[in-house]
């Protein structure tokens, strides 16, 4: 039994995104699911989850007695203490382009079109579902056309979001574009994301964490 554990959901883009870090830095760990939707209203909200994370969000990494919160701190945590794949570049101009690339995600478009907001969206302003979608849908284009203009308009784009070497930005991208194809947006208007989405799927490591293949998936 691995002493990493990481608390998930198989639809959440932020686990997903901690999950292709664990696969690129070949690393075990053991999933503990944490159903979102349940019908006690959801697993996170328990007094037990609570306690392993007070904001009653996933993902949760549990590595020996560390306990680390938010996804991209997981991802910078897993990079510096673990060897393997470099999940951040190497020299400083080239990490803060990947990380500016995975925050744009991370902290711009995912926050908005999260399950807590969108259960609020509907329990609180009794936004429809038709709605709802179009709120998902106009923030990912929103988010997506800046992302895609960054990609297109810097020369360090190469097979990924920054270079030849997937990094965190592609960490956070993939699951988005998971998301966003959920949610029915029209992705022929992002070449460049869409390249360098299947660039990192040809990759084992980001195959594996697809939420179709986790443990808790529903099965079909």
């Amino acid at each position: 039994m691995s002493d990493i554990k990481l608390y998930s959901y198989w639809r959440s883009s932020a686990a997903f995104r901690v999950r292709i870090a664990l696969h690129l830095k070949h690393l075990r760990f053991e999933t503990i699911p944490v159903n979102l939707i349940s019908q006690d209203g959801g697993q996170q909200h328990s007094a037990d989850y609570q306690h392993v994370n007070p904001q009653e969000l996933v993902p949760t990494l549990i590595d020996g007695g560390r306990v680390i919160r938010q996804s991209l701190a997981i991802i910078e945590y897993l990079d510096e203490s673990y060897d393997g794949a470099r999940l951040l570049p190497s020299t400083a101009r080239e990490r803060a382009r990947a990380r500016g690339l995975a925050q744009l995600i991370a902290c711009d478009i995912h926050p908005l079109n999260n399950l807590r907001v969108l259960q609020y969206l509907e329990h609180e302003d009794n936004m429809p579902q038709i709605e709802r979608e179009r709120w998902v849908q106009h923030w990912i284009k929103l988010g997506f056309k800046a992302y895609e203009d960054m990609l297109v308009s810097n020369p360090s784009t190469g097979d990924y979001s920054e270079g030849d070497i997937p990094s965190i930005a592609d960490c956070c991208l993939v699951p988005q574009v998971f998301n966003a194809q959920r949610f029915g947006v029209d992705m022929k208007a992002y070449p460049e994301i869409m390249r360098v989405t299947a660039n990192c799927l040809k990759l084992p490591e980001f195959d594996a964490a697809r939420p179709e293949r986790q443990p808790d998936a529903p099965k079909t």
